[in-house]
């Protein structure tokens, strides 16, 4: 048995997380595995680790999917960009997303991260969303998106390369409206990259050239999923557990994918779930919250992650705690994890003393 399973096995209901994990359905088109539970944790650079990983999954996520992975780092056999594909014995199962430009790359990825993980590999996603200069100069992310015949092209190559592995898992794409409101559409792309074997598609509502500025078009998304074959699932601006079930209620559209909104919240997945089935949702009062912080940070050291990453984690679940902008000067300057820990026993001392511990867990709801 693992750490990571030991601490969750240990802490995970005392914060109101569920362990073991729900394993995400293995048969059936991505639409009917989706049935069940619609909402995804979505990729985020930077964001989705092994340990927000296994946070969001005990928070009621379907699946989630990995940081973007360069295919061109896996060919050049980078250690640094393996890691990103690598999931911790904790993990049941992973969904791992690609990102470049080159079909060839794709297609040696594909087959090299199905051998990799075998049974633990969910499906494949490729990233033609991505709006940061940087990734789009080079062709990759947005830019894709350009190009409805090499986004074919891609889909195509990752479905040679799982078939090669003898691991034809799903392959899907991540897209937006368009690079801009002047280049080729959702639509277009969705059509290419259905004719190419895709399974499903996710739609982030806004164009390359908006990056996160303005609201996201929930209508301009429907309007592709209405006219595409395949299923659909939305992103963009999903923030609250309310807001989940906005979208899953869409006839349109076939699940959900949280990025933002799992920020300090990992419950949103679950919260929505009780929501869609119009069951009551619990507060998670300051106790879950500092019991979530506390499992969060020590499943940082125990999957291998940098500690340091704590800061910019805690300073989201302590938001409207009392004493919260104190403590996120200490959490700045936290180095270790016993740094971590003594600012979580004073918010739990704060929040005993407390006069209304009522008004305390009203204060302390939030919504990215």
């Amino acid at each position: 048995m693992s750490d990571a399973i030991r601490l969750l096995e240990e802490r995970a209901s005392s914060a109101g997380l569920s362990w073991p994990l729900r394993p995400w359905p293995r048969t059936g088109d991505v639409r009917e595995r989706l049935a069940a539970n619609p909402f995804l944790m979505a990729p985020m650079a930077g964001v989705s680790d092994r340990a927000w990983r296994l946070m969001a999954r005990a928070g009621g996520a379907a699946c989630a999917v990995s940081e973007m992975v360069s295919a061109a780092g896996l060919h050049y056999g980078s250690e640094k960009t393996w890691d990103l594909v690598r999931p911790d014995p904790a993990e049941d199962a992973l969904a791992v997303q690609l990102f470049g430009s080159d079909p060839h790359l794709f297609e040696e990825a594909a087959e090299r991260v199905a051998e990799r993980l075998g049974a633990k590999l969910l499906f494949l996603d490729v990233n033609m969303a991505c709006p940061v200069p940087k990734v789009v100069r080079k062709g990759e992310g947005v830019a894709l998106m350009d190009d409805p015949l090499r986004a074919h092209r891609i889909i195509a190559a990752c479905r040679r390369g799982l078939d090669r592995a003898g691991l034809p898992v799903p392959v899907t794409a991540k897209i937006r409206l368009g690079r801009s409101p002047y280049a080729p559409s959702a639509a277009d792309v969705a059509h290419a990259i259905a004719l190419a074997g895709a399974a499903a598609v996710s739609i982030h509502g806004r164009y390359g050239s908006q990056g996160y500025a303005g609201a996201s078009d929930d209508e301009a998304v429907r309007e592709v999923a209405r006219g595409s074959s395949l299923p659909v699932l939305a992103s963009g601006d999903v923030r609250s557990a309310e807001r989940c079930v906005e979208l899953a209620r869409c006839p349109d559209l076939a699940g959900v994918l949280v990025a933002r909104g799992s920020y300090g919240n990992p419950w949103i997945f679950s919260d929505a779930l009780r929501l869609l089935h119009g069951e009551r949702v619990p507060v998670h009062g300051v106790d879950e919250r500092l019991g979530a912080l506390e499992l969060h940070l020590r499943l940082l050291g125990l999957t291998g992650e940098h500690v340091l990453k704590g800061r910019q984690i805690a300073c989201h679940y302590v938001r409207g705690l009392p004493g919260a902008a104190a403590s996120r000067r200490r959490i700045m300057a936290a180095v270790t994890l016993d740094d971590f820990l003594e600012v979580i026993e004073t918010l739990r001392c704060r929040a005993a003393s407390a006069e209304d511990p009522g008004q305390i867990e009203a204060e302390g709801s939030w919504s990215l």
